[in-house]
């Protein structure tokens, strides 16, 4: 009885947990954005190649590539023009397209159109907003990482000027100028991700949804040719990362600042990849509990030694979002995994 009333208190307790960036603030509500990009109805409409175009809800990655490899450049430039909001976010699309149909994308929204003349792999101004930016040659790289976020986060926040180590933008630049520019580096803000404090931060529901479209992006990058990214999953993302585990194609899973991945270990996460896990003594998340019950709370603590992941060491890291700061251990030995140089 008294172990149960403990757990009791402790999924009690994990309906506050904070599991993104901005520390203890009152949480709404979000609903994840799901199914097709902007534009499919004219998409499926399109009969101008003479053959249907793949449709982006049943198509696979590994044939939406098939079928852009068929077309001629003319063709892959009339779609482009023809429907931006598809072509940018189709997963196995090649990236030079997709950052062609992103450029006019966010030209057209007078919010976004600073991104203009930056590598963005995906762009979805609906809500909130999702955004993926390239740093880096993806397509040429042997090297690619990709940074997954957790709370806070939209198309809006992803590259605040004033946390410039905080934001998957600042860390994936922190990331790429720490391997020497030879890692190219996805800031993918592709999922709705909670608002502060709340239900959503202390379920899995978003995280879920996230997880299917992280499995498409490393999907999509297969089918391109693209190396196998070694994923840097921070709070609420590394639920995510979690929970995406046993079907993406990547070399590294490396959680930082984790609630923890909805796994009791490293083989309940049923991977292939690498995992590793990141925690400074400093970070306010040691004091969310470890706990899954009745969905609230992420499970097991992935930075306890009975989880099994390889450690980081993270001492010199300052708060819930510092790990990319220049000088930190924590960014050195982010780079050497993004290098594919760490055992």
């Amino acid at each position: 009885m008294r172990r149960y009333k403990r757990t009791l208190v402790a999924a009690a307790l994990a309906t506050t947990v904070v599991a993104g960036t901005a520390g203890w603030a009152s949480g709404s509500a979000q609903q994840p954005m799901t199914g097709p990009p902007p534009g499919i109805s004219a998409w499926r409409a399109d009969t101008s190649l003479g053959r249907p175009l793949p449709d982006p809800v049943q198509a696979a990655p590994a044939e939406v590539a098939a079928f852009f490899h068929g077309l001629g450049e003319e063709e892959r430039q009339r779609l482009v023009r023809r429907h931006p909001g598809v072509v940018g976010n189709l997963d196995g699309v090649p990236p030079t397209l997709r950052y062609e149909a992103n450029a006019l994308s966010v030209s057209r929204d007078a919010r976004y159109a600073h991104l203009a003349d930056r590598r963005i792999l995906s762009f979805d101004p609906r809500g909130r907003g999702l955004v993926a930016e390239v740093f880096g040659d993806l397509e040429r790289s042997s090297r690619v990482a990709v940074v997954v976020p957790g709370s806070d986060i939209d198309a809006g926040s992803y590259d605040w000027a004033h946390d410039p180590y905080g934001t998957p933008a600042g860390m994936a630049r922190q990331l790429r100028a720490a391997t020497g520019g030879r890692t190219a580096v996805i800031a993918w803000a592709g999922y709705t991700t909670p608002v502060g404090v709340g239900l959503d931060a202390a379920t899995g529901a978003l995280a879920e949804a996230g997880a299917e479209r992280l499995t498409r992006l490393t999907d999509g990058l297969a089918a391109t040719g693209t190396a196998a990214p070694s994923l840097f999953c921070h709070s609420y993302g590394s639920v995510v990362c979690g929970l995406a585990a046993p079907r993406l194609k990547a070399k590294d899973l490396v959680a930082f600042g984790s609630p923890g991945m909805r796994a009791a270990n490293v083989r309940d996460l049923r991977t292939s990849a690498r995992v590793w896990v990141a925690k400074d003594p400093t970070d306010w998340i040691s004091k969310v509990p470890h706990v899954e019950f009745l969905g609230l709370g992420h499970g097991d603590d992935p930075a306890s030694e009975p989880f099994g992941a390889r450690r980081i060491p993270a001492e010199d890291a300052r708060g819930h979002s510092g790990y990319f700061a220049p000088g930190t251990s924590s960014l050195r030995a982010f780079a050497t995994i993004a290098q594919g140089e760490a055992s």
